[in-house]
Parts: C-alpha cells; sequence; structure tokens
C-alpha cells in the first residue's frame, strides 16, 4: 500500500535536494530535521530517513508535518516503511522535531527509509482557515486600527482577539463584507524570509499587541497577503485569498474591558 491511497494527496514529488544555507524558521530552529513545509506549503508526501525513533517520538531528517503554533494544530498522517504503517497523532516540538506515534502502532527503527504523508484535506483546511485570519487581522487593523491579543483555529472554524474598546454599529456586517471583499480580489499571498534586523524595519510587521517572535530567531518567515496584511508568521497557508472559499463572522464576543472575540467559520 503507498502513502498516496491512503490519503488524497494533491501533489506527489520525488525527494528535493536540501536548500542549502540556514533553514528558515518563525521559532527555534530543529537540531535535525529539514522542515520542508517552511518553503513548500503544496508537498503531502515525501521520502526521508529515520535519525531516532523512541519513547519521545520518531526524528526524520525531512518532515513535511507541521509542528503546531500560533494557534495552527500540529499536522496528522502517516509514515509507510516496509509495508507497515505508522499513524502519527501529534508533532512535539523539543530540541528535536518528534513525531508521535498513535498509540500501539510500531516505530520505524532508526535508518531505515520512510515515506511520509500528511493528511490532505485537514492541512487543507487549515491552510484556508489560517489565511482567513490573516485576512481577518488585515481588514481589522486597517479600517479600525486594532491589534490581535490571541488567536485560535481548528480545520473550518477559528478566533481571533482584538483589542477593540468599543463595537462600532454594524461591524460584524462590515467586517465580514470587507473580508470577502478581499478573498474574491484573489490577493496574492507570498512567503519569503528575512534578516531579523531587515524584517523589523517592515512598518507594522507585528500584528499582535505583544511580539512573539523569540529574541534568539535570526531569521523571520514572513506572510505577505499582498497589499492587505504583512506578517511574521511561521504557519501553512493558501497561495492566494481567493482559495480560502467564503470567510463569514459567525460572532462577535467581549471578553472584557477593551477586548472582543470575532469567531469565524470558512465556508466553500
Amino acid at each position: 500500500m503507498t502513502a498516496a491511497t491512503l490519503f488524497n494527496t494533491r501533489r506527489l514529488i520525488p525527494p528535493p535536494v536540501p536548500a542549502p544555507g540556514k533553514r528558515a524558521s518563525y521559532g527555534p530552529v530543529m537540531a535535525t530535521t529539514h522542515r520542508l513545509e517552511l518553503t513548500d506549503q503544496t508537498l503531502r508526501e515525501w521520502d526521508a530517513k529515520v535519525i531516532s525513533s523512541g519513547p519521545d517520538g520518531i526524528v526524520l531528517d525531512r518532515s513535511a508535518f507541521y509542528p503546531g503554533g500560533g494557534g495552527q494544530p500540529a499536522d496528522l498522517g502517516v509514515l509507510l516503511w516496509q509495508g507497515v504503517q505508522t499513524r502519527i497523532a501529534g508533532v512535539r516540538k523539543g530540541d528535536e522535531l518528534y513525531l508521535i506515534p498513535a498509540e500501539g502502532d510500531p516505530l520505524p527503527p532508526a535508518g531505515i527509509p520512510v515515506r511520509g504523508a500528511i493528511e490532505d484535506e485537514r492541512r487543507t483546511s487549515l491552510m484556508r482557515t489560517h489565511s482567513g485570519l490573516h485576512v481577518l487581522c488585515g481588514v481589522v487593523f486597517r479600517d479600525y486600527g486594532c491589534l490581535v491579543t490571541g488567536g485560535n483555529m481548528e480545520p473550518g472554524v477559528a478566533r481571533m482577539d482584538f483589542n477593540l474598546p468599543e463595537v462600532p454599529p454594524g461591524f460584524k456586517e462590515a467586517v465580514e463584507d470587507a473580508c470577502n471583499a478581499e478573498i474574491t480580489a484573489d490577493r496574492r499571498i507570498d512567503v519569503r524570509t528575512l534578516p531579523r534586523a531587515e524584517a523589523f524595519q517592515i512598518p507594522d510587521i507585528i500584528r499582535t499587541a505583544t511580539n512573539l517572535v523569540p529574541p534568539e530567531v535570526e531569521e523571520v518567515r514572513i506572510v505577505d497577503i499582498v497589499g492587505l496584511d504583512t506578517q511574521a508568521d511561521g504557519g501553512t497557508h493558501v497561495a492566494s485569498t481567493r482559495q480560502i472559499g467564503r470567510l463569514r463572522v459567525a460572532k462577535v464576543e467581549n471578553k472584557g474591558r477593551g477586548f472582543r472575540r470575532v469567531r469565524i467559520r470558512i465556508e466553500d
């Protein structure tokens, strides 16, 4: 059985040659694993080698599993090796990037080649949702001057908190209409990496009330919805706003003095 029969993969490619130089990351760089998803968010299957395997999890030399962060959950998927399947039920960041096997599944031994595959439908939904949150953030910052104070997402649903003292009349409808106008505009979503000093010269590059980029990070990954929103961000995104679908503002909640929570749904 191949990984392609397990998931509806959108792109199957042979293993690329690892990029030379430093590995770009919004947060701490894993000591061993080359993180493929940071530069190729369409990748769903790839070949790798097991570096280590044990109670802490499985470490690969190359992985496209997003480990979670910034409110985006970790990817799920499988590893295939010598006719055996190991389901990946989570990912943990530590001194290495550890893939957590499902309970009872076998561990591939160190040194063995494996085929990794990400659960495509879930990852794609998370990418659409994450990009939808960036559209929301860009619209609220542009139209109301508010910064983000928190956020979280699951496939197709998400929430974002803003330092909005008062909710203007018609806020919910106006934000939804403005977000969908930006989605319909089919704005390109670019990802690039810049040295820290250069990245922080971009106006309003941090859209959160607190700078969440760790001080030890020397290279900052930038996600740019061209003409709307440019932020330091480590998550996965679609290639253009039209791929998000439609954004519905489900609810606006009062979370205390000066704070509002906007809940959204991503629809086809």
